[in-house]
């Protein structure tokens, strides 16, 4: 399936500010949780050790800029299969939104697909001229990858589950929020097949007490969490962007929802 062409840019829409009020209070809410894209998380993201693993998420400092850094090429391969959701017009086009934060024209992409249906809800409202022809479709973050690293903008919109998982492993009050999209990561989940190495990162925290549940009898029960540290997927992607190859984190492979890592790695990865 043809994943959206980015559309002019100098057209946006429908405004970003009218389309939140209109969709309501909690998607307003979760989506001024994401207007920080880049670097306000407050648990830091470092890389994992050569000869043994560690807490990815447990450490503030920042990767070294380097000469010979990640390819765009190599951060977009870690991102393949997980699906998010835009609203595309007739000649599979993005439906943009105007940000209000800045001069650009943005799209929407969001982790459920009802927020998606929602989204495309209120375009055939305001739209007399998509209402028979917008649609939501699906499109891979790794694709989406590849279209920012094109000069394409794009405003993420997280599952607010997950986010209510992220704030209550911060112990952080759910007011206070959470910048950008949650990812949750173990230092007890370590892949290796053949002769490569992965460090899987998950959407759901539920999933990832699920792989715990197997490979540790300690990571049981109530103490389940503490194995669990979070981060935001933005803040990984910019220090991916940021590390030196063979610095382990081209050994990052993110999970798509309600998949096991054994079950991703088998579909999309060749060793």
């Amino acid at each position: 399936m043809e994943f959206p062409k980015p559309p002019f840019p100098s057209n946006p829409l429908l405004s970003l500010s009218t389309f939140i009020h209109r969709l309501g209070a909690e998607l307003a809410t979760r989506l001024h949780h994401t207007n920080s894209l880049v670097g306000n998380v407050a648990l830091g993201f470092s890389p994992p050790a050569a000869y043994y693993h560690r807490p990815l998420f447990a450490s503030v400092s920042q990767p070294k800029a380097a000469a010979a850094t990640l390819s765009p090429e190599q951060v977009s391969k870690t991102l393949a299969g997980t699906a998010v959701y835009t609203v595309s017009n007739s000649n599979n086009e993005f439906v943009l939104i105007s940000d209000p934060n800045g001069p650009k024209s943005i799209g929407l992409l969001c982790f459920r697909q009802e927020d998606a249906e929602a989204f495309l809800a209120q375009v055939r409202l305001r739209r007399r001229e998509l209402r028979s022809n917008a649609k939501v479709v699906p499109i891979t973050l790794d694709q989406v990858y590849s279209l920012k690293a094109e000069g394409i903008a794009f405003r993420f919109l997280p599952d607010p589950i997950q986010i209510k998982n992220a704030l209550e492993l911060k112990a952080a009050d759910i007011k206070s929020g959470f910048d950008g999209v949650p990812v949750f990561q173990s230092d007890l989940l370590v892949v290796r097949k053949k002769n490569k190495r992965f460090f899987p990162i998950y959407f759901n925290k539920e999933d990832i007490e699920k792989e715990l549940s197997k490979v540790s009898r300690a990571s049981r029960g109530t103490g389940l969490s503490q194995h669990i540290m979070v981060g935001s997927l933005e803040d990984v992607l910019r220090k991916m962007e940021m590390s030196e190859k063979n610095s382990g984190w081209e050994d990052l492979i993110f999970i798509p929802p309600g998949k096991s890592y054994s079950q991703h790695i088998q579909d999309v990865v060749k060793v």
